[in-house]
């Protein structure tokens, strides 16, 4: 069955409604499409959700971690330790910095960095540690703060499947020096492509605005905005990593239902417990106490002594029922590049290794309908009692 077929369930596709559609066209009816005042609305409004006061919308969560580290002063000879278990774009933007990107191995049951591993991994040249808040748990701040405190080291939360997380009553994003997230097609919240970035202090989030737009003084709405062209410095060799107002009418309508979509994935996530708790594959660990998960990918733990499938047969059978899957992740020291680049070995970080080798994410999407859900549900079924 292939992705073209209208009955195969596209992992994580995004819930796009009326309003969404509304609001881009009035943008495009505009004359008026690029960074500007929809952009300014969707940052006020992640603002007042966050409760924060500083923010700036960028084009992707990549965006936001490289200007983080730039404007944390990360660049050549610092290092900065991360996890193994995440998207190859959080340790990329490291090296982007020209900084050395160190791995601390994963807590097997929350699959998020161990804290005890950080501490091992702490040289002189450290100078921020990275989390990612992995599937929406979040990492245990407490413990990763204290150590940055003790070291005086910056921390960068990478909260790309985090937007809902809280933590000991602070909202993912808002405990580091810096909260970076994504907007992208199979995350909670979508603008297609885009990101945001949270900072301490409107130094820090000025700077960031600033590197993202060229380096310029002054963005391209205020420039060519209807109180008269104002002409423009350029204070930095910046990037173009600016959101733009397309993006910006998706996310006004998508963030207004943030709680609405995070109770629906919350209602697939409790189906997923209840009924494929009899088979034999690990499901997520609970939510720990005084927290709150995001609900961004349910990973499921393909173990061939227990259930006769390697992962990839069960993702090869998944797909002929027409359920689209993903892998959160290959642990990064299995790829080529880093292999080469670091001398990184899979062995040397066990637990990010074993989860990458048996990890597989179910739909979890507020498109989702329940024929849907038991669709997946009995697929999976089906397939692991066969």
């Amino acid at each position: 069955m292939s992705r073209g077929d209208k009955s195969f369930l596209t992992f994580n596709a995004p819930e796009i409604r009326e309003e969404e559609m509304l609001e881009v066209m009035r943008c495009l009816e505009s004359g008026w499409i690029g960074t500007g005042g929809r952009v300014a609305t969707f940052v006020d409004d992640f603002k007042t959700y966050k409760g924060v006061q500083h923010a700036a919308a960028l084009n992707s969560c990549t965006a936001a971690l490289h200007l983080s580290l730039l404007t944390a002063g990360i660049g050549p000879g610092d290092e900065v330790i991360t996890t193994p278990m995440t998207f190859c774009a959080t340790i990329n933007t490291i090296i982007h910095c020209g900084a050395t990107p160190v791995l601390a191995d994963i807590d097997p049951v929350t699959m998020n960095i161990d804290p005890e591993q950080i501490k091992e991994k702490i040289t002189k040249r450290t100078k921020a540690i990275l989390p990612v808040h992995f599937a929406g748990r979040p990492c245990e701040m407490d413990e990763i703060t204290a150590i940055s405190r003790q070291h005086g080291l910056q921390v960068i939360e990478d909260c790309a499947h985090a937007l809902e997380t809280e933590y000991h009553g602070q909202k993912a994003g808002t405990i580091g020096d810096f909260g970076c997230f994504s907007f992208y097609v199979t995350k909670n919240i979508t603008t297609g492509e885009g990101g945001m970035v949270l900072a301490k202090s409107e130094e820090n989030i000025r700077n960031i605005q600033i590197l993202g737009l060229h380096g310029l003084s002054k963005d391209a709405w205020k420039r060519f905005s209807d109180s008269g062209f104002q002409h423009y410095s350029v204070l930095a060799p910046g990037y173009k990593y600016n959101m733009i107002d397309l993006q910006a009418a998706l996310g006004i309508h998508q963030l207004a239902r943030v709680e609405e979509s995070w109770l629906k994935r919350r209602h697939i996530w409790n189906r997923y417990n209840q009924e494929l708790s009899d088979l034999p594959v690990i499901l997520p660990a609970p939510t720990a106490p005084d927290t709150r998960h995001a609900y961004h990918l349910y990973t499921v733990l393909i173990d061939k002594t227990q259930c006769g499938l390697e992962r990839d047969e069960f993702l090869e059978h998944m797909h002929a029922h027409g359920i689209g899957m993903g892998v959160h992740y290959l642990s990064l020291p299995e790829h080529p590049f880093y292999q080469n680049a670091y001398g990184w070995r899979p062995e040397d970080y066990p637990h990010a290794e074993l989860i990458g080798q048996q990890t597989v994410s179910l739909p979890l999407s507020p498109k989702l309908t329940d024929a849907d859900i038991d669709r997946v549900i009995e697929s999976a079924r089906q397939i692991l009692r066969a």
